[in-house]
């Protein structure tokens, strides 16, 4: 299904996908300055269903969470009640305790050490503070196993205090640091996340159908997840982020829809500002696009997951920076994707992207498991191309 203004060749693309069974379905948005330029949505929620994909189908947009929860730090910032550069332990009195973990002795026990820098919002931000995630970890595989703390994805609290693997500001490296981020914003408006977002993000945006919490409308709605299999076939698989958590996981909790992400992806377009709605300043927009992270670089995930993720890079070669809340390319892309572009994903393989040169934006969506999933990034990249193609026509 697509829309009466939709391109021929963008749903082409989108249904051979579907119809030669790499993705069960799949949603796909884009926008420019002018409001929604393509909406597509093909193929089903579940492979071997009846139930169709539309475009107001939900999905678990995972690490997708991690913008919003940004934008909401940053209000906080705006307002004074939170600074980027104080030790946050002020705040999350945890963090001035946690170690460094230096690999394991010859019993197998963890090596533990002092952290030699305190963590601050903008290290939490930049995925500088140290953490890391057990996804493309071993070590944290293999600690996480010695103390018996479960994944992240289990939303415990007891996960959010596992051992810094590196000191705070030395290199970047994928983890946590945007659920502290989650905790933080909590912790300084004392309002659940849910809450939070719903007030100060979602409700000024008219984003309906967008929550940790899914409503009994939205359920009637949701993907399947699916899981790929080595012979490239998919399966459904159970999976649910847990409705009654002890924290709301702001690195990945979140449910939403194509309409509503493109909605958040269009106010960060338009400067902090859609539709009469300001949720940022547009010097604030314009900080959180700039390189955070100096000369260190963006680089490969290496999975300790195979399950979960695969290793994962984008355009691999290119050099990749992080602002304060997404990625930065920094060259232009094959796709025609401009310099000094944000982007960022969720594991179940959700992409988008925000152009901030040419003026454009987009977000695919699928429920498959492992991450970095060769066929929907092929797919994403032609569909990407498609749109900038479409833009030149």
């Amino acid at each position: 299904m697509a829309t009466p203004a939709a391109q021929p060749g963008m749903d082409a693309i989108l249904q051979a996908a579907v119809t030669a069974g790499e993705v069960p379905g799949v949603v796909a948005l884009a926008a420019d300055d002018h409001g929604v330029i393509y909406q597509g949505a093909f193929g089903k929620r579940e492979v071997g269903s009846e139930r169709a994909m539309t475009v107001d189908t939900v999905f678990w947009i995972a690490s997708m969470t991690k913008a919003i929860t940004s934008v909401a730090a940053m209000q906080l910032v705006e307002q004074g009640k939170l600074s980027l550069d104080e030790p946050l332990s002020r705040i999350n009195p945890e963090l001035a305790s946690l170690p460094v973990l230096e690999g394991f002795d010859a019993e197998g026990k963890p090596r533990l050490r002092p952290a030699r820098r305190a963590i601050t919002l903008r290290l939490l931000l930049t995925h500088t503070a140290g953490f890391t995630y057990d996804i493309w970890n071993a070590d944290m595989v293999r600690y996480q196993q010695y103390a018996g703390i479960p994944g992240i994805t289990e939303c415990k609290n007891v996960t959010l205090l596992t051992p810094l693997v590196f000191d705070p500001g030395e290199r970047w490296e994928y983890g946590i640091n945007i659920d502290w981020v989650g905790k933080t914003v909590e912790r300084v408006s004392g309002k659940s996340l849910e809450e939070y977002f719903r007030d100060h993000i979602f409700t000024p945006l008219g984003m309906k159908d967008s929550g940790f919490v899914i409503r009994p409308d939205m359920r009637e709605r949701m993907a399947s997840m699916h899981a790929r299999q080595a012979d490239g076939s998919l399966v459904p698989i159970p999976f649910e982020i847990p409705q009654q958590p002890e924290f709301y996981m702001g690195g990945g909790g979140l449910y939403s829809t194509g309409p509503d992400y493109l909605t958040f992806l269009r106010a960060l377009l338009g400067g902090g500002r859609l539709d009469g709605a300001q949720i940022l300043r547009p010097e604030t927009v314009a900080e959180m696009a700039k390189n955070q992270i100096g000369d260190l670089r963006v680089g490969l995930m290496k999975t300790a997951m195979p399950a979960a993720s695969n290793d994962a890079e984008f355009f691999p070669g290119m050099l990749k920076k992080w602002g304060l809340a997404t990625m930065i390319t920094m060259e232009r892309a094959p796709t025609g994707r401009s310099a000094g572009s944000l982007a960022w994903a969720g594991l179940a393989n959700t992409y988008f992207w925000i152009d901030l040169a040419q003026r454009v934006c987009g977000v695919i969506l699928t429920q498959i498991l492992p991450f970095c999933d060769e066929k929907v990034l092929r797919l994403f990249k032609e569909w990407e191309s498609a749109v900038y193609a479409s833009r030149m026509a």
